[in-house]
């Protein structure tokens, strides 16, 4: 099994402590069963789950997890029948800045996770797709001009991940 990386805030910490609980432990409950063990209420409580589910597919890290969270995705049932050029188009829309092509890669490996559960599927698995995709219809014309590496958040130093979305 894979180790979930949640950043967890002190209190949650403590209160999975107090329940004789480790973050590998969370997989195994609900959305509203993880929200009665950390009392971190619902909206931290979808983004907790969401980070969950997300790393729980194959090669997709935290960081990933939380560029789904900040566009709006918390489940594998927002994606489907999404397309992975879309959503990357989307995220780099969202960000203000182009990013690697293997972030494409894990795009369109979570749109075929969510429409195919179980897949054992890797991000690479998706490079000749997209090389092909990109080849015959390039990237749209809004796309961001800035590259990831020259965006303010890398340059600065600063290592904070994207502002989460807020749902009503």
């Amino acid at each position: 099994m894979k180790t979930l990386k949640l950043n967890l805030t002190p209190a949650e910490k403590q209160k999975l402590k107090l329940n004789r609980l480790k973050t590998s432990d969370l997989v195994n409950y609900a959305a509203d069963e993880i929200d009665v063990i950390l009392g971190s209420g619902r909206q931290r409580t979808r983004e907790i789950a969401a980070q969950i589910t997300f790393q729980q597919i194959p090669s997709i890290g935290p960081k990933f997890a939380q560029d789904l969270i900040s566009m709006g995705y918390f489940t594998l049932n927002d994606l489907l029948d999404k397309d992975g050029a879309a959503l990357f188009d989307e995220l780099e829309r969202k960000q203000g800045f182009w990013t690697d092509p293997c972030v494409e890669d894990q795009c369109r490996l979570v749109v075929h996770y969510a429409n195919h559960g179980g897949s054992n599927s890797n991000w690479w698995d998706f490079t000749a797709e997209r090389k092909a995709y990109r080849a015959k219809n390039g990237y749209p014309a809004n796309r961001p001009a800035t590259a990831w590496h020259e965006a303010e958040r890398y340059t600065t130093g600063k290592t904070e991940i994207y502002e989460v979305a807020k749902t009503s």
